[in-house]
């Protein structure tokens, strides 16, 4: 699969707010910013996956059916908010 830098550039952004949360563990922030960090993160993992599974689904349709589904963000934009 090919995989668009803007997914790889979200992971690597998820991945720097995790490593934030551990270094506000080590300094012991508050239970409560460290949850909305980690609600941060989930939610940039949801919409990871979101865009890695119809990414994949729009690649999977234009190979095997010879078509260019060009246009369709907004329909995808769609499908991805409404995986929340």
């Amino acid at each position: 699969m090919k995989c668009d830098s803007s997914l790889k550039n979200r992971l690597k952004r998820a991945q720097g707010q995790m490593t934030g949360v551990l270094n506000m563990m080590e300094n012991e922030s508050a239970c409560v910013d460290l949850l909305t960090q980690l609600k941060a993160i989930r939610s940039s993992i949801d919409m990871a996956i979101g865009i890695l599974t119809t990414s994949n689904l729009i690649q999977l349709i234009e190979e095997k059916n010879n078509v260019s589904l060009a246009n369709i963000d907004d329909a995808i934009n769609l499908v991805i908010k409404g995986i929340k």
